[in-house]
């Protein structure tokens, strides 16, 4: 058969008998939660529960070095600052004081954690050899040759275009349609016969050269594809076919103005800087300000309690003695109570808020992280014969999934009391009272 339990994973780490009066703190990936066992009774009526966890405290950090480092954004990803905050971050004792330490440059330099980023060495034109730019040359010469082509052959297009324009105005005047000629000519903006006929002329000579240059820019091309050499080839060949080029370093850094008749040795580029240093990310106040929120939640703009906050509102609310008790037993676990200097901060927050001379005791989880499956599956082999914590799967059917069985590590089960609908019941008999007596002031008036 199949059965079921519900069980607070917090609870389920304490193996459900620690103390029988004890304060339980969890901090998770979500959220922080206080709760309290009274006879080994969960208190839930002061349970809290504060809505920030690790993955506050993992986006506050990638905030905080996107803006220190606003070039590596990319690389800045929520992942790696998740790895970041678990393994290079801590909790101060004293968050101000700590502050004022990573002023000092020496503090600084000893406590920094430097990370680096992925990034690649090989820089664009850093390894090329001779062959390799020669190679390149050759292909920007053929780019712009054939970019000159097309715009050659735009132009002829043009040019052909309005040379039949006027052929067509000429036509005109042949056949004696002086009417639609003088009208062409004024739309042309020309005066005279003479005139038209003149850039006729000039025109069809354009439109001849232009027809001979993309010839020879073909027959050029050609001989490129077919003749490639790995010499530099001469530019003085080509200038009919650059004559729009102003430069050949308006396309390429690697042609230089001088003339390329002497190949000169090819050198390596040294970077300007240490590539690998510029990927690097330092990582100094970050590694106390991300795990703070979990103490100042106002950090980041919550309107929130901290957990040493909550933690003194809960004691508040019970007596002194019930207070001294809880706080021989204060437990934490959860994965983001592995921070280093967690336990530290919680006893000096504990020694802040309690009585001149008080004791009180904090334990840590053995392991925050598995100690929850492990109570759950301790208490799971102790209770498999009771059935009264275990939910049938005819239970689970009839009642739902919110249905739950009551145990030492379960939440509490709240029955919903709907609301007496006393006030319609009453506004529905007054109603009914009103007409009944509209209805006899009607009969005796009839």
């Amino acid at each position: 058969m199949c059965f079921s339990c519900w069980s607070v994973s917090s609870l389920s780490a304490l193996n459900y008998l620690v103390s029988p009066k004890m304060l339980h703190i969890s901090v998770h990936q979500k959220c922080q939660c206080c709760f309290l066992l009274l006879g080994y009774r969960l208190d839930a009526k002061n349970c809290k529960r504060i809505n920030l966890g690790g993955s506050q405290a993992a986006g506050y950090l990638q905030r905080l070095l996107q803006l220190k480092y606003p070039g590596h954004l990319a690389a800045i990803t929520l992942s790696r600052m998740e790895e970041i905050l678990h393994e290079h971050s801590y909790i101060a004792e004293d968050y101000v004081e700590e502050l004022h330490k990573w002023r000092c440059p020496d503090y600084y330099e000893n406590n920094v954690h430097k990370m680096q980023l992925p990034f690649s060495s090989k820089l664009l034109g850093s390894t090329l050899t001779s062959e390799e730019k020669q190679e390149r040359r050759q292909q920007q010469l053929r780019r712009l040759q054939e970019l000159n082509a097309r715009r050659r052959e735009e132009k002829l297009q043009l040019d052909q275009e309005r040379l039949d324009r006027l052929l067509y105005v000429q036509e005109l005047l042949e056949d004696g349609q002086m009417d639609q000629f003088h009208k062409a000519l004024i739309e042309l903006n020309m005066d005279s016969p003479e005139e038209l006929q003149s850039y006729i002329q000039k025109l069809s000579s354009a439109v001849e050269q232009a027809k001979q240059k993309i010839l020879q820019a073909e027959v050029n091309l050609e001989v490129d594809v077919v003749d490639s050499k790995p010499e530099t080839p001469d530019l003085e060949q080509l200038e009919p076919s650059l004559e729009d080029v102003e430069s050949m370093n308006d396309f390429d850094p690697l042609f230089s103005e001088e003339t390329p008749g002497v190949e000169k040795p090819v050198t390596t580029v040294q970077p300007v800087f240490n590539l690998a240093a510029y990927h690097q990310l330092f990582v100094g106040t970050e590694r106390i300000r991300a795990p703070e929120i979990i103490f100042q939640p106002s950090l980041i703009g919550e309107e929130q309690a901290g957990i040493a906050e909550t933690l003194q509102y809960i004691l508040d609310r019970y007596p002194k003695d019930v207070q001294e008790t809880l706080v021989q037993n204060v437990f934490l676990t959860g994965g983001n109570t592995m921070y280093p200097g967690m336990k530290a901060r919680m006893e000096k927050e504990l020694l802040e808020m309690r009585p001149f001379q008080s004791s009180f005791q904090v334990q840590l989880a053995s392991n925050p992280v598995l100690d929850a499956w492990y109570g759950a599956r301790d208490w799971a082999l102790d209770h498999l014969d009771d059935n009264e914590v275990w939910i049938t799967r005819k239970e689970y059917e009839e009642k739902g999934g919110e249905y739950l069985k009551e145990h030492r590590a379960s939440n509490i089960y709240v029955p919903i009391r709907l609301p007496k609908q006393a006030s319609r019941s009453s506004d529905a008999q007054a109603s009914s009272k009103g007409s009944a007596a509209g209805g006899g002031g009607a009969g005796e008036q009839a």
